[in-house]
């Protein structure tokens, strides 16, 4: 089992003639393998910058992030190591792909950097890629970015994602920017990975009702604090903040949300 230990940690950024801007105070939780954790809270309340934090583009002021109790390396070849393990799937997909370069080359780069197969094998694993995350690869391999669908583009994110083999990935609103026709579809297929490969999910959203049927437990994030942390059911059925409540009576009632996402996901 993989586990990914924030310990108690805490963010400022220096902010010009403003003084410092307490984006996370005193933040703990535990990813582990087989799990997802659904992070939600509105924006600017501190969830990008948990996963900027676990994947290292931003370094925490105070505090320690740990994987399997040791902490994270800071560069060179323990620092890959690291970064094989626990990868990211970013909100924007079209942002995210070059728009230059193929599907091959998206999906072949990982593999020949973290030398996950032979060079020899590099095709059929592409082919493979694909397949699983439910896209031809005849008709998908040699296209570019821009030549796909929203949801297209994203499960390609999704494949260059699972290409070095993690067992942790960092969602961070992988279907905000999607048609709602096609969210649907996109979280199946995450929970389906999810399960064959027993990856730690972190599930970062806004979206209560998806964070209720896509996760284990939820933890809520208000101006940079947790104010509530549970299974899943318990927090959305019984929340004990505040804000918890607000956000839930806020938001579309998830039977109603989801009925309406199936009948025209893909």
């Amino acid at each position: 089992m993989t586990q990914l230990e924030f310990q108690n940690v805490t963010k400022r950024y220096g902010i010009r003639g403003a003084g410092r801007m307490l984006a996370l105070d005193d933040v703990s939780f535990t990813l582990e393998t087989g799990k997802t954790i659904a992070l939600v809270g509105q924006s600017g309340s501190g969830k990008s910058t948990i996963a900027k934090i676990i994947t290292q583009l931003e370094r925490a002021t105070s505090g320690e992030v740990l994987l399997d109790g040791q902490p994270i390396p800071r560069r060179g070849k323990a620092l890959r190591s690291y970064r094989q393990q626990v990868r990211m799937v970013f909100q924007d997909p079209f942002a995210s792909l070059n728009p230059y370069h193929t599907i091959r080359y998206h999906l072949e780069r990982p593999l020949k950097l973290d030398q996950v197969v032979p060079r020899h094998e590099i095709e059929d694993e592409v082919r493979r890629l694909l397949t699983r995350v439910r896209l031809d690869p005849d008709t998908t391999i040699d296209r570019r970015p821009h030549e796909l669908s929203g949801g297209q583009r994203q499960r390609i994110a999704i494949a260059r994602a699972l290409a070095s083999r993690p067992r942790l990935l960092i969602a961070d609103e992988p279907v905000s920017m999607l048609d709602v026709s096609i969210r649907l579809g996109v979280l199946n297929l995450l929970a389906d990975l999810q399960r064959e490969s027993d990856l730690g999910v972190l599930y970062i959203t806004h979206d209560l009702a998806t964070a209720r049927h896509f996760s284990d437990e939820i933890m809520v994030l208000h101006h940079g604090r947790v104010v509530e942390h549970g299974p899943s059911d318990s927090v959305i059925l019984n929340p004990q903040d505040e804000y918890t409540r607000a956000l839930r009576d806020a938001s579309p009632d998830p039977d109603r949300h989801f009925s309406e996402l199936s009948g025209g996901a893909r």
